[in-house]
């Protein structure tokens, strides 16, 4: 999951294209995205298939086979020229190599999250991004924030507070996956529209294999490598990492240039409600009383947000028609 653009509402990336006009973009463009946050929803599922291998070894084949896959995507569309160009740019490569490093960090922690049972905490981290985001433009993009968005953080803020002290401890899942996606996403957004998602995928990948390389000599001296050794679907299922990661991304890059961003706004939060659904209905994860209160503040943050970002494009379409 990947890039906030207007950070009130959505985490579009900032180098979609224009919103297409054309016939049927619009319907194209939700089921585009549907697609894409459907998939990011059962991410879970997924993970959990790849067992008995470790978080460890999935994320090191996750990066080799993203790689793989997104080399094979360039060749076919004929791009590895301006991809090139792209990656001898030091400020474009350096800023892909930070974002690299970043989701990595959220990678890791989820697919941990996935395999050790805190699905649901993981869908805490998405809910909460948003409302992170609007907390880096405060402190990074010296951004004003609205009455209502300050509402939103508290509440927010109060919402971890009541899940770490009915949990006895900080949800550092939760934290972690919304702050690093929250980072990555202001990263990319200092690049702007110059790298596209599979270029930049590719980028992040290239920096990111000698750390893939390294995780699996430190797999195969330690627990064993298990690529190869349990079954063929099992070896299929490892080698898809690099398909379930890549296409999602290509599937959400069309949809933000074929819908305005307010619905993307809207459908970011299908990951998370899926993620929560599969970690209570199909996972069993146990939901305290306490939790389900922290849960529903979260939710009553993300109402807040909405609300308010709907009035605010509403007033600011009203200033446009009385200037014009």
């Amino acid at each position: 999951m990947e890039n906030p653009n207007e950070p009130q509402i959505t985490s579009a990336p900032p180098s979609a294209a224009p919103v297409s006009n054309a016939p049927g973009a619009g319907r194209s463009g939700l089921i585009y995205a549907g697609i894409a946050y459907v998939l990011w929803g059962f991410l879970p599922i997924y993970f959990i298939s790849l067992a008995p291998s470790g978080a460890f070894e999935i994320v090191a084949w996750r990066i080799v086979f993203s790689l793989v896959f997104c080399i094979l995507l360039l060749a076919v569309t004929r791009k590895f020229k301006p991809f090139f160009a792209l990656l001898m740019q030091p400020r474009i490569s350096l800023t892909m190599a930070l974002a690299g490093a970043l989701i990595y960090v959220n990678w890791q922690t989820y697919i941990y999250s996935a395999m050790s049972g805190q699905v649901v905490e993981a869908s805490l981290g998405y809910f909460i991004n948003p409302i992170v985001t609007v907390f880096l433009g405060v402190f990074f993009l010296r951004e004003r924030l609205r009455p209502a968005q300050w509402a939103a953080v508290g509440v927010s803020v109060l919402a971890v507070l009541v899940i770490a002290i009915s949990a006895g401890s900080v949800p550092w899942i939760a934290l972690t996956l919304a702050f690093s996606f929250g980072f990555y996403g202001y990263i990319k957004k200092r690049v702007g529209n110059t790298v596209d998602a599979v270029a930049g995928l590719t980028m992040e990948t290239v920096w990111l294999f000698p750390v893939a390389i390294v995780q699996l000599i430190v797999v195969a001296m330690t627990v064993g490598i298990t690529f190869g050794t349990v079954s063929p679907v099992h070896t299929a299922l490892l080698i898809g990492t690099g398909v379930i990661t890549a296409v999602p991304l290509i599937l959400f890059a069309a949809a933000s240039r074929r819908l305005p961003l307010i619905y993307m706004g809207f459908i970011q939060y299908f990951a998370p409600i899926i993620q929560f659904l599969v970690g209570v209905l199909i996972l069993q994860e146990p939901m305290s009383p306490e939790r389900w209160i922290g849960f529903s503040l979260v939710w009553l943050a993300l109402l807040i947000l909405t609300v308010d970002a709907l009035a605010n494009r509403r007033g600011n379409r009203q200033t446009v028609a009385e200037l014009v």
